[in-house]
């Protein structure tokens, strides 16, 4: 009784309005609104950033070690070699023009310069692609399966060619095969994208 009465007191104080239901309820609302699309943002970007670690590690010592168990004892350390070189190798082509070629603004074969050196690549999301994680978090979960499509070939080479031929060879099938279909498929005005 004493905490009903307490309650009353409490909601009429001084003879003051008791605020509107209404707008009461629509300024909580909004706030919960506000509240819930910074969550979803943050979950977004933690779910996308975990996705991207779990996909390096599938190619890093996934890969790596993988083809080192599938060729002979004198080859396992070049067979690894190429599979971390392969990472570091995509990472800066990546960095340099890639991300550019296959998200960028272009034609429908291959995108434009406007990313070139990841420029307006920041922490502000992008519409066109992730509304709800920063660019940057897309730009990296991209980068990930530019990383891992090269080493999956890598299995059909392995003690086959020599490292430099290998280097020449991603450098090429990276520029002239991964960035085109990329963009025509995922790109935004990709001749194969239905969106």
């Amino acid at each position: 009784m004493i905490l009903v009465a307490q309650l009353v007191c409490a909601q009429n104080t001084g003879g003051a309005p008791a605020p509107s239901p209404s707008t009461d309820t629509a300024s909580r609302l909004a706030r919960l609104e506000q509240q819930t699309a910074e969550a979803k943002s943050s979950a977004d970007n933690a779910w996308m950033l975990t996705s991207s670690a779990l996909v390096l590690m599938m190619t890093g010592p996934g890969l790596a070690l993988f083809y080192a168990g599938l060729v002979r004892k004198k080859n396992v350390l070049g067979t690894m070699m190429q599979s971390f070189a392969l990472m570091a190798i995509i990472t800066v082509l990546w960095g340099l023009f890639s991300y550019s070629f296959c998200f960028g603004t272009g034609n429908g074969f291959i995108g434009g310069f406007h990313n070139l050196f990841l420029s307006g690549v920041g922490s502000a999301p992008d519409g066109d692609y992730a509304a709800t994680i920063p660019a940057q978090t897309f730009m990296v979960y991209q980068l990930m399966f530019a990383i891992i499509t090269p080493g999956l070939i890598a299995g059909a080479f392995a003690e086959r060619m020599k490292f430099s031929a290998m280097v020449a060879f991603t450098v090429l099938w990276s520029i002239l095969v991964y960035d085109p279909m990329a963009h025509m498929v995922w790109g935004k005005g990709g001749l194969l994208n239905a969106a």
